[in-house]
């Protein structure tokens, strides 16, 4: 496939590009809930307030928390309690399956965005294919988890999120007309977004959109993991078939443009005066005694000369930058392009967390957490270290994506994410 410049541009064999399906949607009857708001969820790795699980199984007893994250003592128990609560969330009435095949049209609006994007059952390519395009490395333990849920449920209860650039026609058409319609449904969640969803069932519409995208490659904006997932999965089923096709949100970044935001750092095990003494020289190291917000502005201000992080956990800030460039040199791979040898993300994984704390690459001494305040507040209570990032240039991820590089994992969280439970697609009724 020939592409042009960009992570996310047209393709010019129109048999080549991104195949989009309709399929029947799964979704709460909302006179069995008590509201569809109490019934949402963020993504399952963005769960993460200090009570975030229990305050989501206490805002409504069929919360979709308790398909996606499943509580009991082992993965098997949890992955089939998860398949029997579909069922018999299926069986009550609490869940019904639309009755034709559609494509969703999705609206999410709040803190000054406006994004519209489409729901649909997208056909799997592996990233030589040039189609779907990933810009980050997964962890195996993750998509091991994520692929026996979706495994022992046959569904798919998430959409991943994936940004192309639209040429103003096709989709973005059939989204105008949808708007203007009286919408499936329409709730507010509680980080105050307004979601309203539409269903495209009419042929003709459905080819509008279908058509365009196959113009087009789109790059993994957030749902690596699951994408990895969907490829495992698809490699144990036949083909073709359902197992050949994943759940996306796909959204026109030339008309809607995400936000990108950093994902933070929590080494339970590591105290900051531990990582401090480790640092020696390395970096320069300056105390900053300023709320969370200016802070962060004081490493943003960073960032402009080179790589910086903030490290919180112990009541105070510290602002590591100007890294010593002979330690660079000597910890950072020269295989990779300059970009990539030069992201704050290369730096603390390769430099830092290998080299000068020698941390581990494992779950129980490596958290990633979205939100900045949770990141810090968690560090300050378990006694370990928070490392908070400046978010990534959009051009940035973009251009490695199209060189075919991937960044560290957990390198940046594109925005707003869509809402878990809205919309859920099982493999069975297609």
């Amino acid at each position: 496939m020939k592409t042009s410049g960009h992570a996310a541009d047209d393709v010019r064999d129109d048999t080549a590009g991104l195949r989009l399906h309709a399929f029947r949607g799964i979704r709460y009857v909302p006179d069995r809930v008590g509201s569809l708001a109490a019934v949402t969820s963020p993504p399952y790795d963005v769960v993460v307030r200090p009570d975030g699980l229990l305050h989501l199984e206490s805002a409504d007893p069929h919360n979709i928390v308790r398909l996606i994250l499943p509580q009991a003592v082992t993965a098997g128990t949890r992955h089939r309690k998860a398949a029997v609560t579909m069922d018999r969330w299926l069986a009550e009435g609490v869940l019904a399956p639309d009755p034709a095949p559609a494509l969703y049209v999705y609206e999410q609006q709040g803190d000054g965005i406006l994004q519209r994007g489409i729901i649909g059952a997208l056909e799997l390519t592996t990233p030589d294919e040039g189609i779907v395009l990933p810009h980050e490395d997964v962890m195996p333990h993750v998509v091991e988890d994520r692929a026996a849920l979706m495994r022992t449920m046959a569904a798919n209860l998430e959409p991943l999120l994936l940004t192309y650039p639209g040429d103003g026609d096709g989709a973005d058409e059939v989204i105008a007309r949808a708007v203007q319609r009286e919408p499936l449904l329409a709730t507010t969640t509680e980080d105050g977004f307004h979601h309203r969803l539409w269903a495209v069932t009419d042929p003709a519409e459905q080819a509008a959109i279908t058509t365009e995208l196959t113009r087009h490659q789109a790059l993994i904006a957030d749902g690596h993991h699951r994408w990895a997932t969907y490829l495992r999965l698809r490699d144990e089923h036949p083909s073709p078939g359902p197992w050949n096709q994943g759940l996306v949100l796909l959204i026109d970044t030339v008309r809607y443009p995400l936000r990108v935001r950093a994902i933070h750092r929590l080494l339970s095990r590591l105290p900051v005066a531990d990582a401090l003494d480790a640092v020696g020289d390395a970096f320069r190291v300056r105390r900053v005694e300023r709320p969370l917000p200016e802070a962060l502005e004081a490493l943003a201000e960073a960032t402009t000369e080179g790589n910086a992080f903030l490290l919180a956990g112990d009541g105070a800030f510290h602002l590591l930058d100007r890294p010593d460039p002979a330690l660079l040199a000597r910890t950072i791979r020269a295989d990779r392009p300059e970009a990539w040898r030069t992201l704050d993300a290369t730096v603390l994984h390769a430099t830092l967390l290998e080299h000068v704390w020698h941390v581990p690459d494992a779950p129980e001494d490596i958290a990633y957490i979205h939100d900045t305040a949770a990141a810090v507040a968690q560090a300050e209570r378990r006694g370990g270290t928070a490392v908070l990032m400046h978010p990534v240039r959009e051009e940035v991820v973009r251009d490695l994506a199209r060189q075919g590089v991937t960044m560290p994992r957990k390198s940046t969280s594109f925005g707003p994410k869509p809402a878990t439970g809205l919309v859920l697609r099982s493999l069975a009724l297609d």
